[in-house]
């Protein structure tokens, strides 16, 4: 039986460094990658390397990266075959980790590298499903909440999906590692917290005052 508690390691997702930060393990990727807004998509144009910044959404282990038709990476999955090789990244920075030496600063962070070939989504059933899911990655509840897209946008919109199979996480957390010999230096030495926080929202100048603040929101 096949493990469904983690994802099998291979040569591209063992790190060759602190190989005791990384895990496989599924529930990890995947709260790693639910709590984050935007990914970097990196793949090969014309010979050479690009990365994009661009949301995402997650249906079980698939995620969904959508955005116009025009635009390059996706047309490149629909194009080549057996579709576009992909590297997805996901990062979240926790502290800042200040230590007594300069070589020794660092960060709490928690990140998801995935690796895989992007597919474009071409079944229409499963469009409406990826597009809610990018919807709702970003706010829970909203894609109930709001018109979905009509036949002109799902025209102009083009959907990849890549399949959760070569991922790993990598944690670290802590404190700083500074050397014996560095325990009496007269410097402050510590973490600094980074947490993420939401402002109140901020209603548009024409909406009706009748339409009070959805419970989601409330509780974001």
């Amino acid at each position: 039986m096949p493990d469904i508690t983690s994802y099998a390691p291979s040569e591209r997702t063992v790190p060759t460094r602190s190989r005791e930060r990384a895990s496989y393990d599924r529930d990890l990727v995947h709260a790693i990658l639910d709590e984050g807004y935007v990914c970097h998509l990196g793949f090969v144009r014309d010979g050479a390397p690009v990365v994009l910044p661009t949301l995402y959404g997650r249906v079980g282990d698939r995620l969904y990266v959508h955005g116009s038709t025009g635009s390059r990476p996706l047309r490149m999955a629909g194009q080549a075959d057996p579709g576009l090789a992909v590297c997805l990244t996901v990062t979240h920075v926790d502290g800042l980790v200040l230590a007594r030496s300069a070589f020794h600063h660092s960060i709490n962070y928690r990140s998801v590298v995935v690796h895989g070939i992007a597919h474009e989504v071409v079944d229409e059933e499963e469009r409406r499903t990826a597009l809610d899911a990018l919807v709702d990655h970003v706010v829970p509840g909203r894609s109930h909440d709001s018109r979905r897209a009509n036949t002109k946008e799902l025209a102009a919109t083009a959907v990849i999906r890549l399949d959760l199979e070569e991922v790993s996480a990598k944690v670290r957390t802590g404190g700083p590692n500074d050397e014996p010999e560095d325990a009496a230096l007269p410097h402050w030495t510590g973490v600094v917290p980074l947490t993420r926080g939401y402002g109140a929202p901020v209603p548009a100048a024409d909406l009706d005052p009748a339409i009070t603040l959805p419970d989601y929101l409330t509780t974001l």
